[in-house]
């Protein structure tokens, strides 16, 4: 069985990442959303194992000292990482794996897994970006304005991904980004022990 692709996908918020993932999953069958573990609390409805790993803030100080994150940080007082175990699981069990993380967090996963495929999701442009917010209706403009600020400091490390994925047309980009995952697959440093077994079928000849 060929090991599954890891992918990074990150992007502004309000670029419409969350969208784009569950279309994806609804559409195409082998993929797995990476499940991150967190010390907050579950809210209503939510599993966990499905929804997130909960921890205690105990948990998660033991399994950063143990490395087991691929990487972890910090929002909003709660701690969020991604489990290794999980991810290595899905991945040999041929899944194409799919982190949808920031940049701090993307480049912490480059680092352990330097084949990942880093993918950054944008609007149009900035201005779109705004009225995406805006029309969204639910947050102030104090929050909306604390968003664009921080998509000014996260377009400064745009040029680190792998790919830009502009998504215009909602259609559009998953399909683009299901062909990007899935070409992966065919690079040549994933195929090596098929190709030295052509070379050596080509010797016999």
């Amino acid at each position: 069985m060929k090991k599954g692709v890891l992918t990074v996908v990150s992007g502004f918020s309000g670029a419409g990442k969350g969208t784009v993932m569950s279309l994806l999953l609804e559409r195409y069958q082998n993929y797995a959303l990476s499940v991150s573990a967190t010390t907050r609390e579950p809210r209503e409805g939510e599993i966990d194992g499905q929804h997130y790993f909960f921890k205690t803030a105990k948990e998660f100080q033991e399994m950063i000292r143990n490395g087991e994150f691929l990487e972890y940080a910090k929002y909003v007082e709660n701690d969020y990482g991604t489990p290794r175990a999980y991810v290595e699981k899905m991945l040999d069990e041929g899944r194409d794996v799919i982190l949808e993380i920031e940049l701090q967090g993307a480049m912490m996963v480059r680092q352990q897994f330097p084949d990942a495929v880093l993918i950054f999701i944008t609007p149009p442009s900035i201005d779109v970006l705004k009225k995406r917010l805006v029309g969204r209706g639910t947050e102030s403009m104090e929050i909306i304005q604390a968003r664009l600020d921080r998509a000014v400091e996260e377009s400064k490390g745009i040029e680190n991904y792998d790919y830009i994925l502009v998504n215009d047309r909602l259609d559009d980009c998953v399909t683009t980004l299901h062909g990007i995952i899935q070409g992966v697959h065919y690079r040549m440093s994933r195929n090596l022990s098929f190709v030295e077994e052509i070379q050596r079928e080509a010797k016999r000849i």
